[in-house]
């Protein structure tokens, strides 16, 4: 199978994973709903709305110029000096692209640093490497977080209305059902088994492809993880990388006050949003569909109407991909302005 069609089937999965949710997220709407929507949907028009719109699109651009001022941190034990402004145009290209087509921003960030700063490809996309994984460990503390903090709310959920069942109490009780069933027992043993025969053809399994590959990847993450040690200016890695992601804290949490059924959640709620809300970019091509349900759903736990935080999550997810979208744009367009030099006058000291 070609590198084309691949991409393409990539493309239709992810884009189909972003349909999907959109669909999910209306199935059950009725027309007093989506007059709900609209109306929530139109304060963006009264008052302030649009200042703190605007403030929410500029903290999510002060968290892409943090990533690229992060990559060049990254690049200078391996002695190359990159210009702030072409890894920050880099980042933003990068983000823009993957708008279109599922990871090819990353080749692309690499192809531009290339091309601009001599960066050979295979140099920089270990620093990627390093930065998504990074990334991955800071989401996963903050999903693990807005779970935590929100374990009360889930437990309260009402699932089963006519008999006043919550989430909690069906989950007590499944539990104590499950502590006297014999199936968990069985469940356990055969879970014991497999680990043991697993364990006993280990050298098997290490011949698997599919097994390899995965290897690799932790081997990959693992071996970029343990890189930060090297870096030059540690201090300004962690600071870089603690800005990032309180920036991306500081949109969402403008974002509430751009409506006024929100405007009165404090900093936990935002918290929340990003914790769970930045699932839906994982999952979904550029947070299509994904990232306003999870939004609404976690509003929800904070007594937000589900219409009204739909309204918000759409907005959100729509401020989002216009800034990437202008900001992309825009730094095309400066790096094609700026001037290329040599190999050796990127090269420190």
């Amino acid at each position: 199978m070609s590198e084309k069609i691949k991409r393409l089937i990539q493309l239709i999965i992810f884009i189909g994973i972003g349909v999907f949710f959109v669909w999910l997220s209306v199935r059950n709407l009725e027309a007093s709903d989506i007059q709900s929507i609209k109306e929530s949907a139109s304060q963006v028009r009264k008052g302030n709305s649009w200042f703190f719109l605007l403030l929410s699109s500029l903290f999510i651009v002060l968290a892409h110029v943090f990533r690229g001022l992060r990559s060049v941190l990254l690049l200078e034990p391996l002695n190359y000096k990159v210009r702030k402004s072409s890894s920050i145009y880099a980042v933003f290209v990068a983000y823009f692209a993957n708008l279109a087509i599922p990871r090819i921003g990353e080749i692309l960030r690499c192809t531009f640093l290339q091309h601009h700063e001599k960066v050979p490809f295979q140099k920089s996309i270990g620093t990627i490497v390093t930065e998504r994984a990074l990334d991955l460990i800071i989401f996963l503390l903050l999903f693990v977080i807005a779970i935590l903090i929100n374990q009360n709310a889930f437990s309260d959920i009402i699932i089963d209305r006519e008999q006043g069942v919550s989430l909690g109490m069906r989950f007590e009780s499944m539990m104590q059902s499950l502590l006297f069933s014999y199936k968990i027992y069985i469940f356990l043993l055969v879970t014991i088994l497999l680990i043991v025969i697993i364990y006993l053809t280990r050298k098997q399994w290490r011949k698997i492809p599919f097994l390899i590959k995965i290897k690799n990847f932790g081997y990959g993450i693992w071996q970029g993880l343990i890189s930060i040690k090297d870096l030059k200016h540690p201090f300004y890695f962690i600071l870089y990388t603690f800005l990032i992601w309180f920036s991306f804290y500081l949109s969402t949490y403008a974002c509430f006050f751009a409506f006024d059924f929100l405007s009165h959640l404090g900093p936990v709620a935002a918290l929340s949003v990003l914790g769970f809300g930045t699932l839906g970019f994982v999952i979904a091509q550029g947070g299509l569909g994904a990232a306003p349900l999870i939004i609404a759903a976690t509003l929800v736990l904070y007594n937000v109407d589900y219409n009204g935080g739909l309204a918000a999550g759409w907005i959100n997810w729509a401020l989002q991909t216009v800034t990437v979208i202008v900001a992309g744009l825009l730094s095309l367009l400066l790096a094609s302005l700026s001037k290329k030099k040599t190999d050796e006058e990127y090269k420190t000291n």
